[in-house]
């Protein structure tokens, strides 16, 4: 997992790039039937939601990408634990939404092409309400506490993971942040969090077991080095300073 293109990383908002070509972010197919059943399963590592192909990504990259999983990467109750932090600052929780790129036939050839994947990020606060839509994956996590079990989850919107606002988003490539760590993963990092109540971030931290049988806790990559990437910004992160007279 060495390389000069890893993920993890924080992004400075002062040294980031506005790129007025980045477009919104497009989902397509994200809200499910009730009657559709997704995988949830504890693989050691993290909680994995197996996502149908029916979920897509139809804007804001310039290649259509099908989604393949989702997963959580958290702290403990003594810490925060996003893998990616902003301004130094690290978030409670953060989700990885996983893409492939249509023009390969499955993830697992797509993940080693420069081209072949798509993450979308977003982080998790703490609030003061349920957060209906991440209450659909919590509430199973106690049927899946040891490795390898996995349950099913009904169908539901899976856009309500992810911000309201699609437009505002960090733009960088990076890797894979688990080996094998391939440096093929386009990144977008949305500037607007997700509120979970303190019980439901108390859950993700503490129900899950890992394989040495310890409560599975900061599973998540430290900060790699940018090595002179650019981050890019869908908008104006400084304040345009208005310089009076004299």
């Amino acid at each position: 997992c060495g390389g000069t293109k890893q993920s993890p990383i924080n992004v400075d908002t002062a040294q980031a790039i506005f790129s007025p070509d980045l477009r919104p972010i497009q989902l397509s197919g994200y809200s499910l039937p009730a009657n559709k059943q997704l995988k949830l399963k504890n693989n050691g590592h993290t909680v994995v939601l197996d996502l149908p192909e029916s979920l897509a990504l139809t804007g804001g990259y310039a290649q259509q990408y099908r989604a393949a999983q989702l997963h959580l990467h958290w702290g403990s109750p003594s810490g925060p634990g996003s893998e990616h932090t902003v301004n130094g600052r690290r978030f409670a929780a953060e989700i990885h939404v996983v893409h492939y790129n249509t023009k390969y036939d499955s993830f697992t050839e797509a993940m080693v092409h420069p081209d072949g994947l798509a993450v979308l990020g977003a982080f998790l606060e703490v609030g003061h309400g349920e957060n209906q839509y991440y209450d659909e994956i919590l509430k199973h996590l106690p049927e899946i506490q040891e490795v390898g079990q996995e349950t099913f989850v009904s169908g539901f919107n899976i856009a309500g993971l992810l911000p309201a606002n699609l437009k505002l988003y960090f733009h960088y490539n990076g890797s894979l942040t688990t080996p094998p760590c391939y440096q093929t993963v386009k990144w977008t990092i949305f500037n607007q969090t997700m509120l979970l109540s303190h019980h439901q971030i108390s859950m993700l931290v503490s129900t899950l077991r890992s394989p040495d049988d310890t409560l599975l806790q900061n599973n998540y990559r430290p900060v790699q080095n940018l090595h002179g990437r650019r981050v890019l910004a869908s908008f104006q992160t400084t304040p345009s300073v208005k310089h009076s007279p004299g």
